[in-house]
């Protein structure tokens, strides 16, 4: 009886622990994120406050995540000089895919690396689920939207730039 009781007082616990956290949502302030670079130099999210800002999780052996980067790769240029940055979270575990994802992509956005995958302190507390998976914050490091592509990205940014 007491191992039984122990099992529940474990599992409402947990249950708990896993639902006080809830998947960041509109109007929420954007968790830090404060990772390593290629270069092994840690950038902070926080330190892009005053640009509106895309977060995009994403791999190396991520199809969809390839293929978004080919859409940033043109939507980036005509934003960055106006207040917009990239803040991509490479969930690769291993250092090179990641480097050559970044020159075969040729991306030239902020990148860091959680390695670890879906296990990592920065996927946990930002519920990473799939990839990619993207979120846009505005000037003051609110959260905006999740998972804007495309032309409704474009016109998000249009919107929060052009004002």
């Amino acid at each position: 009886m007491h191992n039984r009781k122990f099992f529940l007082l474990v599992l409402f616990s947990f249950l708990f622990l896993t639902t006080s956290q809830a998947q960041p949502r509109q109007g929420m302030q954007a968790y830090e994120i404060a990772l390593p670079t290629v270069s092994g130099d840690t950038i902070r999210l926080s330190s892009l406050k005053g640009k509106v800002v895309l977060l995009d999780f994403w791999a190396s052996w991520c199809g969809p995540c390839r293929s978004s980067n080919k859409l940033l790769n043109k939507l980036y240029p005509k934003y960055k000089d106006k207040g917009f940055e990239i803040f991509a979270v490479s969930m690769d575990n291993e250092k090179e895919d990641w480097e050559k994802a970044i020159k075969k992509d040729k991306v030239s956005w902020l990148q860091v690396n959680a390695p670890g995958g879906w296990d990592t302190p920065t996927a946990l507390q930002w519920r990473v689920e799939a990839l990619p998976t993207s979120y846009l914050i505005d000037k003051n490091g609110k959260l905006l939207a999740m998972d804007l592509e495309g032309k409704n990205l474009e016109k998000a940014l249009k919107e929060l730039i052009d004002k």
